[in-house]
């Protein structure tokens, strides 16, 4: 008697059939099911206590040793002053090693763009530049490697220019950390001693 009267019931609520209302009900429940997975993190449903079953007791004893996790590598290093630097020291912080700053020089002055990883680090569209004297390729605008150096003989005013430009770019930017020694600084690179001789 009871189960008529609840099927009577769904028809007159619902208006179809008690199998009709049940399996719409079913439906709506799974569906509601497989959506609200979409919104748990993988980490909580693989975390989930009924999600794991236990491994039988003698997988227990056989289980190996979790590996070691990486050490922390921070986004970039805080900058570390390199004094003076060769080009050939230079070259190692380009970016490959996430341990080490990224530096580019410009007129001998050796700045950290670390903080640009996007930009300078392995993938980034300036990568090039990276861990080496920038000086004529900035001034030219070139990606060409045989721009990257420190010699700016040959370059027009305007290209100079230019230079000083991303040269102000970079001092607002970035911090000097290291200078290039002497006969590897640009021509021209050290505008305040040249300004001290005057």
């Amino acid at each position: 008697m009871a189960a008529q009267e609840i099927a009577d019931a769904v028809q007159a609520y619902t208006g179809l059939s008690p199998a009709a209302a049940f399996t719409v009900l079913a439906l709506m429940l799974a569906t509601y099911l497989i959506v609200s997975t979409l919104f748990i993190a993988p980490d909580a449903a693989a975390s989930a206590p009924a999600a794991q079953p236990k491994p039988p007791p003698q997988q227990e004893q056989v289980t190996e040793a979790e590996p070691e996790p990486e050490p922390f590598v921070p986004p970039f290093p805080d900058p570390v002053q390199v004094g003076e630097i060769t080009l050939e020291q230079l070259g190692a912080y380009d970016g490959k090693d996430p341990a080490k700053s990224i530096l580019i020089a410009i007129r001998g002055q050796v700045y950290d763009v670390s903080r640009g990883r996007l930009f300078y680090g392995p993938q980034g569209p300036y990568s090039l530049f990276a861990g080496r004297d920038a000086s004529r390729a900035l001034a030219l605008m070139s990606f060409d490697l045989n721009d990257l150096t420190g010699d700016l003989e040959g370059l027009s005013p305007d290209e100079l220019e230019v230079l000083q430009d991303w040269e102000e770019k970079f001092k607002e930017r970035y911090p000097v950390v290291g200078h290039l020694p002497r006969e590897n600084a640009t021509a021209g690179a050290q505008p305040d001693e040249e300004q001290e001789k005057a």
